[in-house]
């Protein structure tokens, strides 16, 4: 099979168009065909790892799909949301979410500053820290899921309400079930 990988990896190359994303189905065919040649009666191990790229370039096409969609969702989503917030809108943002977004990994706290304040596209972001829009889409997504949680451990009730009025941790606070 080796003397084949050329034509191989022009197979896939016409079929994906860069050359790196065949090179990488290329490696993934031949690394999961390894331990598995079920030849047919008279089929060559040619035809048989032929088959096996059009399996990979399936699996490729699907995986890449599922991945637009999630995107084009997420991006959806962010278009409903006002890029830029009234002052009045500003000030009652809970106090807390922004205290408790400075405990987050620095690269979820950039995105959600980044995408959710300054209302940047997740594909510009992607651009800027030089990753590609679906993990953006990803980061964006576990930094808001990883603060929701925060916020709801930390503000309890609070939070359930929606966080208007916070004063989380603020002294003599009996709003929030830490303070409780």
């Amino acid at each position: 099979m080796a003397e084949n990988r050329r034509a191989f990896l022009s197979f896939l190359e016409r079929r994906v168009g860069h050359r790196e994303t065949a090179e990488d189905l290329l490696q993934e065919s031949f690394a999961r065909s390894l331990d598995k040649v079920p030849l047919e009666a008279g089929e060559s191990v040619t035809a048989w790892f032929y088959r096996v790229l059009r399996n990979g370039l399936i699996d490729h096409y699907r995986r890449k799909g599922v991945s637009e969609r999630a995107l084009a969702s997420l991006e959806k989503e962010l278009a409903d949301v006002p890029a830029e917030m009234s002052p009045d809108e500003r000030d009652e943002v809970c106090r807390c979410v922004t205290r408790l977004s400075e405990t987050l990994k620095p690269e979820y706290a950039l995105a959600l500053r980044r995408v959710e304040v300054e209302g940047v596209l997740v594909r510009d972001y992607a651009m800027e820290v030089g990753i590609s829009p679906n993990n953006a889409a990803v980061r964006v997504f576990r930094a808001r899921e990883t603060l929701r949680k925060r916020v709801v451990r930390w503000c309890g009730a609070c939070a359930e309400r929606g966080c208007v009025d916070c004063s989380c941790g603020e002294p003599g606070s009996t709003g929030c079930a830490h303070e409780a």
